[in-house]
């Protein structure tokens, strides 16, 4: 039978079972619960594929992202909610359905001038930002820019330096101490006491430029692990990346967690204000209190606190100009 012209194609009594449109709203408020989602914590990330650990002790299960969580990142240290088979077994593969809250997340951008951020790792509580002593020699600028991006992130800052073997570490010491910053020197084969008790207990992410040793270093703290160890090439004096994605790890008897990173040649802190990093210093902040309107704390800013404070000895010239030079890595 022949509609009428005055007919509608909603006036088909069937219309409405069709695929909703693109843009239409869900048919009904009630969104699914999953009341047997598992609990589990994003380890790795490779190509749509996430390696979630689940349990007590733990077991490895490999996971997809669940359509209803539309765009939302998943990340290395995310803790989620998996729903499906969550196994483990070889050929299985189970769903996120959720991302809980996350406590911090380290961000770069890929240069001062990009607006996008980029968030690296999720809930870890301490920064490691490895430097070589030598081959290839430190970059102070890239030290700096790390560091603010853990003020940044809210987490505590480590800085460790590799091949003592090559160079004293004596100059950079000096240079991070006066803000407070512990820092470890090794070398390969030697004792890591000390850098396995600054480790311990945190979840720490490794971050460093390429070539300066970070992945002979978790294999250091890590027998057996094998991370892959990239070399230096001659002529440019830059590391060859070794991984591709970032990767979490468990120290030896549950000591604490690292997550290693693959190597960076930039960090942008496009998303960085000098508010966040003032605020990371408690005695600094208390004293920029009495700053002018607008003040940047530099060393042109007139009338600024903080020179006041060195002045009249309440301030230690050399935090000031650690604080300073560390500044300027985001401006």
């Amino acid at each position: 039978m022949s509609r009428r012209p005055s007919e509608s194609i909603t006036d088909d009594p069937h219309a409405g079972f069709g695929r909703p449109g693109k843009r239409s709203r869900p048919r009904t408020k009630d969104r699914p619960t999953y009341p047997d989602a598992v609990a589990g914590t994003v380890v790795t990330v490779d190509r749509g594929r996430y390696r979630c650990l689940v349990g007590e002790p733990g077991s490895l299960v490999t996971a997809t992202k669940a359509r209803n969580l539309g765009r939302t990142g998943v990340i290395v240290g995310d803790r989620v909610r998996l729903a499906g088979d969550s196994s483990g077994r070889e050929g299985t593969l189970a769903r996120i359905v959720e991302v809980t809250e996350r406590e911090t997340v380290l961000r770069r951008t890929a240069d001062d001038d990009d607006p996008f951020e980029r968030p690296i790792v999720a809930n870890a509580d301490q920064l490691v930002i490895v430097a070589a002593l030598a081959d290839p020699p430190p970059r102070v600028g890239m030290i700096d820019r790390i560091l603010v991006a853990a003020y940044d992130a809210g987490l505590e800052p480590l800085l460790v330096l590799t091949k003592s073997d090559l160079a004293a570490p004596d100059g950079l010491m000096a240079t991070y101490r006066p803000l407070g910053l512990q820092v470890v020197a090794v070398e390969p084969g030697s004792d890591l006491t000390e850098l396995r008790a600054a480790l311990a207990g945190h979840r720490s992410v490794l971050v460093g430029h390429s070539g300066v040793g970070k992945s002979t270093l978790v294999n250091a703290l890590i027998p057996g692990i094998d991370r892959e160890v990239g070399e230096v090439n001659e002529v440019t004096g830059r590391g060859r990346h070794t991984s591709s994605s970032a990767i979490a790890l468990l120290l030896p008897q549950d000591a604490g967690w690292v997550i290693d990173t693959p190597g960076v040649r930039s960090f942008g802190l496009s998303h960085v204000t000098a508010d966040s990093i003032i605020s990371a210093f408690s005695d600094l902040a208390e004293i920029v209190r009495d700053c002018p309107r607008g003040c940047r704390h530099d060393s042109t800013a007139p009338e600024c606190a903080l020179d006041a404070a060195v002045a009249d000895g309440r301030l230690a010239h050399e935090r000031l100009e650690s604080f300073r030079r560390m500044e300027k890595a985001f401006h």
